[in-house]
């Protein structure tokens, strides 16, 4: 991912040697006693992944003089943990087989294994952040509380009355874009920035967060190569911006689209007819134009901070995260 966000070649390799020292510490904190606990534990991580939480942290670290290099791979491992963590539960939720293109944790080791793995993960991110303050634990503490608290609004689903697609954003926000807010402040905060513009990368963090999950939304779509099942949250009956889209119209010709997307979707049929169809549907570009327009922006909200590589890479980062979904 990083290839496209910078032209400077010297803050391109140092971004890249941090973000290679983040790697090795990831798997060093998912080490463990036991052999079968250190290999679920590292399953997730060694199957790779966009790795964009940390990369936000690295990138918002270089705005001010003041970081050092230990405490921003301590804070973008700590992020970068707390996903991974979360993505063990979100497959046993899902009763998902693959993740990053890699037989899920649950599916190899069982649900009960799978969930204390993410525990473990969620207790070893505990423990890295306190060597970094107690401001950084209370954040941390408070994005994991939005986190949970936006699975959960995501299974119990919208409120009687309530706007579907206004509970789906307010989940996503929840959900994804707390911790990638959480990314960018961890970075500015040990950049040294000022307060105003910690805001802003707090601000810029939810927005672009939003964008990395609604691009996804496009992409479980519209791609074969996710490592993941086409079509996955569709078959979960999980709302994405896509469908809900898709679920406004009132076009006849779109009877039998919406027929579908409220089946059950368990026969692989019934599902590559409904991926095809929303291939072809007005709502896929809808919600490109969507992805575009907050990108946009999240773009402008860095014009608030000083100038330099950090900036230009966070700028051209919107382009990246869009470009995704084409």
């Amino acid at each position: 991912m990083l290839a496209s966000e910078t032209r400077d070649p010297v803050f391109e390799s140092v971004v890249r040697d941090q973000l290679d020292r983040v790697e090795v510490a990831l798997l060093q904190a998912a080490e463990a006693d036991s052999p079968m606990v250190r290999e679920a534990a590292q399953h997730v991580i060694l199957a790779g992944g966009k790795r964009f939480r940390p990369l936000l942290v690295v990138l918002a670290s270089h705005l001010g003089p003041a970081s050092v290099d230990a405490d921003v791979e301590r804070a973008a491992v700590v992020v970068e943990l707390t996903h991974v963590a979360s993505l063990y539960h979100d497959d046993v939720m899902d009763e998902a087989g693959l993740r990053r293109g890699a037989v899920s944790a649950n599916a190899r080791w069982g649900n009960t294994v799978a969930i204390l793995v993410g525990d473990l993960l969620f207790a070893r991110a505990s423990d890295l952040v306190v060597d970094l303050g107690p401001e950084f634990v209370r954040l941390q503490a408070r994005t994991f509380a939005r986190l949970v608290q936006g699975q959960i609004a995501e299974t119990v689903g919208p409120a009687q009355g309530q706007n579907r697609l206004h509970h789906y954003l307010q989940v996503v926000s929840d959900k994804t874009g707390s911790l990638i807010a959480t990314s960018a402040l961890f970075g500015a905060k040990l950049a040294g920035a000022s307060s105003a513009e910690q805001q802003i990368m707090a601000e810029f963090g939810e927005q672009i967060g939003v964008v990395f999950q609604l691009s996804d939304d496009i992409i479980d779509i519209t791609s074969d190569e996710t490592g993941k099942t086409p079509g996955t949250d569709l078959r979960e009956g999980i709302p994405t911006l896509p469908t809900l889209l898709a679920r406004t119209s009132t076009d006849p010709a779109d009877a039998r689209l919406l027929t579908l997307l409220d089946s059950d979707l368990t026969s692989d049929d019934d599902l590559a007819e409904a991926l095809d169809l929303l291939r072809r549907h007005r709502s896929i570009d809808e919600a490109r134009a969507d992805v575009r327009h907050r990108a946009e922006s999240a773009r402008l909200l860095l014009d608030g901070l000083p100038g330099g590589p950090a900036r230009a890479s966070l700028q051209e980062l919107c382009d990246t995260v869009v470009s995704r979904t084409v």
